[in-house]
């Protein structure tokens, strides 16, 4: 698959900037992004690229820095080796999980190694949403019970969660690219009984109701596909959602009670936060 790779000249950097750019251009298709020496880039596939959309919400100068930007083409090409000279280097945390690469040598020792080969789908967990959500799963006990990884990127938390004990496992992706690399990354781990599926939420209507559901999306995704999650919950199932910031949460929560949900609180990372919610 051909991309579009914006490049965003921050002057003078500011890792909030990069946040709050990263969040708008997810919303309007933009899927995997990294940091550069002078702010960041922003890839987004070929055929999703509208230069209307991205001239609306680029603004020239946020928080006190000034935006430049320009484009290129990206010939499809192995996003693996790209990663491995540029990018993602092993995440670990604590003595619970390790998530690295195959190109990665004298990877710490973990409770569960999750081997991922990202190419460019979201999910590596460098980003802060992703770290957020891994760290949720890591805390909860999610043996034998049923589990949606919603918006699954790499896959990395659905297979986070099968390790775990988690079953039956669901992971759902709008992006072709995203689906590919999770079955991918599923068979790398050697766990075949996760269920990868493309589209979006319209998806949750044939489904069964889940114990355990994760979404790391955006957050106007989020709010509009928040009822659907709900229709697959019982009593005692628990939402986490991630993928947008502190200032977001009344909407979210808002949101979240009035389709019957009870808050639960949130944690946070840069401004990023994971909320949680519980059916009673």
């Amino acid at each position: 698959m051909d991309y579009i790779e914006i490049h965003l000249n921050i002057i003078p950097k500011n890792t909030l900037v990069n946040d709050v750019l990263a969040s708008k251009l997810g919303e309007i298709g933009f899927e995997s992004f990294s940091e550069s020496e002078d702010g960041m880039f922003a890839y987004i596939p070929v055929n999703l690229f509208n230069g209307e959309s991205f001239n609306k919400i680029m603004p020239k100068e946020l928080f006190g820095s000034r935006i430049k930007t320009s484009n290129k083409l990206v010939i499809d090409q192995n996003w693996n080796q790209e990663w491995e000279k540029n990018y993602f280097q092993p995440i670990v945390i604590g003595n619970d999980c390790v998530i690295h690469s195959s190109f990665h040598k004298n990877v710490p020792v973990a409770a569960h190694d999750i081997l991922i080969n990202p190419k460019m789908a979201f999910g590596t967990g460098h980003h802060e949403t992703t770290s957020l959500m891994i760290g949720e799963l890591i805390k909860l006990d999610v043996r034998g019970k049923s589990f949606l990884d919603m918006g699954c990127g790499t896959a990395v938390l659905a297979i986070l969660a099968t390790m775990k004990g988690a079953g039956p496992v669901l992971g759902i992706d709008i992006d072709q690219w995203a689906v590919e690399n999770a079955i991918e990354n599923i068979g790398l781990n050697h766990v075949p009984e996760i269920d990868i599926q493309l589209g979006g939420a319209e998806l949750l209507e044939k489904a069964g109701e889940f114990d355990v559901l994760f979404a790391n999306i955006t957050r106007n995704i989020l709010l509009n596909d928040m009822p659907f999650y709900v229709a697959k919950m019982h009593t005692g199932s628990v939402l986490y959602m991630s993928g947008f910031y502190e200032t977001d949460i009344p909407l979210i929560q808002e949101r979240g009670e009035s389709l019957g949900l009870i808050y639960q609180g949130f944690e946070m990372k840069n401004n990023w936060v994971a909320v949680h919610f519980v059916k009673e």
